[in-house]
Protein backbone atom coordinates (compact mmCIF):
# COMPACT_ATOMS: atom_id res chain seq x y z
CA UNK A 1 0.00 0.00 0.00
CA UNK A 2 1.43 3.46 -0.95
CA UNK A 3 1.32 6.11 1.43
CA UNK A 4 0.02 9.77 0.00
CA UNK A 5 2.61 12.53 0.62
CA UNK A 6 -0.65 14.89 1.82
CA UNK A 7 -1.38 12.17 4.30
CA UNK A 8 1.65 11.92 6.17
CA UNK A 9 2.15 13.55 9.84
CA UNK A 10 4.53 13.79 12.38
CA UNK A 11 4.86 11.08 15.44
CA UNK A 12 3.73 12.64 18.76
CA UNK A 13 7.25 13.79 20.92
CA UNK A 14 8.95 13.57 17.60
CA UNK A 15 10.08 17.07 17.61
CA UNK A 16 10.91 19.08 20.44
CA UNK A 17 9.90 22.55 20.53
CA UNK A 18 12.00 25.70 20.16
CA UNK A 19 12.63 26.83 23.59
CA UNK A 20 14.53 30.80 23.67
CA UNK A 21 16.79 31.47 26.12
CA UNK A 22 17.33 34.97 28.01
CA UNK A 23 14.06 35.71 27.68
CA UNK A 24 14.17 37.61 31.06
CA UNK A 25 14.93 36.33 34.62
CA UNK A 26 11.67 35.21 35.50
CA UNK A 27 11.66 32.14 32.45
CA UNK A 28 14.59 29.96 34.64
CA UNK A 29 16.94 30.78 32.19
CA UNK A 30 17.57 34.14 31.85
CA UNK A 31 20.46 36.68 32.08
CA UNK A 32 23.43 33.91 31.72
CA UNK A 33 20.97 31.80 29.73
CA UNK A 34 22.70 29.12 31.21
CA UNK A 35 26.32 29.39 30.06
CA UNK A 36 26.94 30.25 34.34
CA UNK A 37 29.08 33.69 34.91
CA UNK A 38 32.55 34.71 33.60
CA UNK A 39 34.87 32.38 31.44
CA UNK A 40 35.35 31.19 27.93
CA UNK A 41 31.99 29.13 27.73
CA UNK A 42 30.07 32.30 28.54
CA UNK A 43 31.09 34.42 25.07
CA UNK A 44 30.19 33.77 22.22
CA UNK A 45 32.43 32.13 19.24
CA UNK A 46 35.98 31.46 21.21
CA UNK A 47 36.86 27.91 21.26
CA UNK A 48 38.54 26.83 18.10
CA UNK A 49 37.26 24.11 15.97
CA UNK A 50 38.61 20.92 17.52
CA UNK A 51 39.99 22.80 20.50
CA UNK A 52 40.04 20.43 23.87
CA UNK A 53 41.04 22.92 26.56
CA UNK A 54 44.56 23.12 25.84
CA UNK A 55 45.38 19.10 25.58
CA UNK A 56 46.61 17.81 22.14
CA UNK A 57 44.06 17.50 19.83
CA UNK A 58 42.39 14.08 18.58
CA UNK A 59 43.42 15.40 14.63
CA UNK A 60 46.93 15.59 15.89
CA UNK A 61 47.40 12.74 18.99
CA UNK A 62 46.48 10.30 15.82
CA UNK A 63 49.05 8.51 14.47
CA UNK A 64 49.37 9.58 10.63
CA UNK A 65 49.78 6.86 7.82
CA UNK A 66 50.54 6.41 3.84
CA UNK A 67 52.12 8.52 1.29
CA UNK A 68 50.47 10.16 -1.50
CA UNK A 69 52.48 10.40 -4.50
CA UNK A 70 51.47 13.34 -6.32
CA UNK A 71 52.75 12.52 -9.57
CA UNK A 72 51.21 8.99 -9.83
CA UNK A 73 48.91 8.37 -12.35
CA UNK A 74 45.71 6.82 -12.61
CA UNK A 75 44.54 4.53 -15.87
CA UNK A 76 41.29 3.54 -17.01
CA UNK A 77 42.00 0.10 -17.86
CA UNK A 78 40.26 -2.15 -20.48
CA UNK A 79 40.58 -5.77 -21.22
CA UNK A 80 42.15 -7.42 -24.25
CA UNK A 81 38.77 -9.51 -24.76
CA UNK A 82 36.54 -6.71 -24.39
CA UNK A 83 37.82 -4.94 -27.48
CA UNK A 84 35.93 -7.82 -29.90
CA UNK A 85 32.81 -5.23 -30.05
CA UNK A 86 35.01 -3.53 -33.24
CA UNK A 87 35.19 -4.47 -36.45
CA UNK A 88 38.19 -6.02 -37.72
CA UNK A 89 41.18 -3.82 -38.84
CA UNK A 90 39.77 -0.71 -37.24
CA UNK A 91 41.82 1.66 -35.50
CA UNK A 92 41.09 1.65 -31.95
CA UNK A 93 41.81 4.72 -29.69
CA UNK A 94 40.36 6.32 -26.41
CA UNK A 95 37.57 8.56 -27.98
CA UNK A 96 36.49 5.34 -30.00
CA UNK A 97 36.88 3.28 -26.52
CA UNK A 98 34.42 6.10 -24.75
CA UNK A 99 32.25 5.86 -27.13
CA UNK A 100 31.14 2.18 -27.24
CA UNK A 101 31.16 2.69 -23.37
CA UNK A 102 34.49 0.87 -22.80
CA UNK A 103 36.22 3.71 -20.98
CA UNK A 104 33.87 6.50 -18.32
CA UNK A 105 36.80 8.46 -17.76
CA UNK A 106 40.44 8.07 -19.09
CA UNK A 107 41.98 9.41 -16.09
CA UNK A 108 45.62 10.07 -17.11
CA UNK A 109 45.04 7.66 -19.98
CA UNK A 110 43.67 4.00 -21.03
CA UNK A 111 45.88 0.74 -20.19
CA UNK A 112 45.25 -1.98 -22.05
CA UNK A 113 45.32 -5.52 -20.11
CA UNK A 114 45.69 -8.85 -21.01
CA UNK A 115 42.40 -10.50 -20.19
CA UNK A 116 40.45 -12.30 -22.39
CA UNK A 117 40.80 -13.68 -25.61
CA UNK A 118 41.12 -11.32 -28.85
CA UNK A 119 39.41 -12.34 -32.32
CA UNK A 120 39.83 -9.90 -34.57
CA UNK A 121 43.03 -7.92 -35.84
CA UNK A 122 42.74 -4.43 -34.73
CA UNK A 123 45.36 -1.48 -34.87
CA UNK A 124 45.29 -0.28 -30.68
CA UNK A 125 46.51 3.51 -29.47
CA UNK A 126 46.76 3.69 -26.02
CA UNK A 127 48.43 5.02 -22.99
CA UNK A 128 49.91 1.33 -22.05
CA UNK A 129 49.87 -1.81 -22.56
CA UNK A 130 50.22 -4.93 -20.19
CA UNK A 131 52.99 -7.28 -22.03
CA UNK A 132 49.88 -10.11 -22.37
CA UNK A 133 47.65 -7.62 -24.10
CA UNK A 134 50.84 -6.38 -26.61
CA UNK A 135 51.58 -9.57 -27.60
CA UNK A 136 47.50 -11.00 -27.79
CA UNK A 137 47.00 -8.23 -29.94
CA UNK A 138 50.14 -8.59 -32.26
CA UNK A 139 49.16 -12.36 -32.75
CA UNK A 140 45.84 -11.29 -34.43
CA UNK A 141 48.27 -9.23 -36.70
CA UNK A 142 46.91 -6.27 -35.30
CA UNK A 143 49.44 -3.22 -34.00
CA UNK A 144 50.06 -2.10 -30.38
CA UNK A 145 51.00 1.20 -30.42
CA UNK A 146 51.84 3.59 -27.26
CA UNK A 147 50.70 7.14 -27.43
CA UNK A 148 51.01 9.90 -24.53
Amino acid sequence: MATELDKLVVNEGARAEHFRRGQGVASGNGKTAGKGQKGQGAHAHTKKHGFEGGQMTLARRIPKFGFKNVSTKTFATVNVGDLNVFAAGEKVDVTKLISKGLVKNSFDGVKILGKGTLKVKLDVEASAFSASAAKAIEAMGGTAKVIK
